[in-house]
């Protein structure tokens, strides 16, 4: 059996990375961890908490695939924020679309600009 010790980060696809920059860093105010190496290819990474989000600057494999409207039923990203009321307000600032979680927990969805799906929960 293997033993799963960590959850260490999840990869994302970008095909722009000044525009994929400008989301994280700009509108979630995350920020590029220095530490990590260059790669053949041009990417990103962000510390949250004792987890990373890597954006990679790759073909997208899954180009032209039909994605769910609501993001809760594709793959996404779930991150805990302090306040939900402040994500959907820097949501509809920023003119992005999101949608409520469908089971009525305090949870929201939206897709960053290639269509990954983020889920914001605030969990008390």
């Amino acid at each position: 059996m293997i033993e799963i010790t960590h959850y260490l980060h999840t990869g994302l696809i970008i095909a722009d990375l000044a525009r994929s920059r400008a989301f994280y860093e700009g509108l979630l105010g995350l920020k590029p961890d220095p530490k990590r190496p260059e790669r053949e290819f041009a990417g990103v990474w962000y510390d949250i908490g004792p987890n990373q989000i890597h954006l990679m600057e790759v073909d997208n494999p899954y180009a032209g695939v039909q994605r769910p409207a609501h993001g809760g039923r594709d793959i996404h990203l779930a991150m805990h924020v302090k306040s939900l009321d402040d994500v959907v307000e820097a949501l509809e600032a920023a003119g992005i679309p999101y949608s409520k979680s469908k089971s009525g927990r305090a949870a929201l969805f939206c897709r960053d600009p290639d269509g990954n799906a983020l889920e914001f929960s605030q969990i008390e």
